[in-house]
């Protein structure tokens, strides 16, 4: 198994998978360059949702391999549209997750940050009251200022940007405080600033063997259209779901 810098593409039998073959199959090159790694759940027919969440389409296998990518994680990032929609409270690694991270000198969870220009989300909720590490609010200098101090009573406020979240401003932000891997699990918005400004390096794709039909979105909404080519470096059936993972063509 190459990482995600390396040379060939891989693919694994189809049936059970554990995590420690998940924990190589998703290893870094190195935890110092700074990358922005992308989680997305997909339907066949490409819905990123099942009546308005995306929790229906994964299946134990994508909770697994998120459970991997989390733990490989310096921070975790969500839109705010998604913290709402999916429930986000408190990330809290399981315990063998946790020792995976002290064994190789990390801290015990992963940082967890939202990105929301409205600051519509209240101190009180889940996202912050049950946060087992600080959590962090990524805005920008237009924001309401008002919201921005009501909001560093819970979590540290990384203003990037003057009007709008400048996606590479973020980044740098996110690095300069340690959090050089950033996992990024949508929404479909953020995704597309993220893809606008060329700073995705890596798609962790879990592909569902479902057709949903309907009006549901895709991984990416709004913004400009712009092609960025990416490299397979793995694809791992797992029952009947496929474990993707595509790197930045170099």
């Amino acid at each position: 198994m190459t990482g995600a810098e390396g040379g060939s593409t891989v693919a694994e039998p189809a049936g059970h998978i554990d995590r420690a073959r998940l924990l190589a199959a998703y290893a870094l090159p190195d935890r110092v360059t700074s990358r922005v790694r992308m989680n997305f759940v997909m339907s066949l027919d490409g819905a990123v949702t099942l009546d308005g969440r995306s929790g229906g389409l994964g299946d134990d296998a994508d909770r697994l391999a998120m459970g991997v990518l989390r733990t490989l994680a310096d921070v975790v990032l969500v839109g705010a549209g998604t913290v709402r929609a999916e429930g986000y409270g408190g990330l809290r690694l399981r315990g063998e997750n946790v020792a995976w991270r002290r064994e190789h000198g990390l801290a015990d969870q992963p940082r967890l940050a939202v990105v929301s220009s409205a600051l519509e989300l209240e101190p009180a909720h889940p996202f912050f009251a049950d946060a087992v590490t600080r959590p962090i609010v990524v805005t920008h200098a237009a924001s309401d200022p008002l919201r921005r101090a009501e909001l560093a009573e819970v979590a540290d406020v990384l203003v990037c940007g003057d009007a709008v979240v400048d996606p590479l401003a973020m980044r740098e932000a996110l690095a300069a405080e340690g959090l050089a891997q950033i996992l990024c699990e949508g929404g479909p918005h953020l995704f597309a600033a993220l893809i606008e400004v060329d700073a995705v390096d890596e798609l962790c794709l879990s592909l569902s063997p479902l057709l949903v039909s309907g009006d549901a979105g895709r991984i990416t909404a709004g913004g400009h259209e712009h092609a960025r080519r990416l490299r397979l470096v793995h694809a791992i059936p797992v029952g009947d779901l496929l474990l993707l993972r595509y790197a930045r063509a170099r």
